[in-house]
């Protein structure tokens, strides 16, 4: 089974191991940001996913992205 951290599936991921990856993220920031930011830090596709389902939008905190997070999860 894959740990936390090596998600190998959007359904595998939980919310600490997509938050691990936006950790140090400037606010507010837009989808696009998010996901230039997790690829910086070479989160694994699955983070990538999850956020290519993200709405359009600015997000203002790490709370709104786990909002969504929750939303399109």
């Amino acid at each position: 089974m894959a740990s936390a951290a090596q998600a190998s599936s959007v359904q595998e991921l939980s919310a600490s191991a997509f938050q691990k990856y936006l950790g140090g993220m400037d606010y507010p920031a837009g989808k696009s940001d998010l996901i230039s930011h997790a690829r910086s830090k070479n989160a694994p596709d699955a983070v990538i996913q999850v956020l290519e389902m993200f709405q359009d939008k600015t997000f203002h905190s790490a709370a709104d992205v786990s909002q969504e997070f929750g939303r399109v999860k």
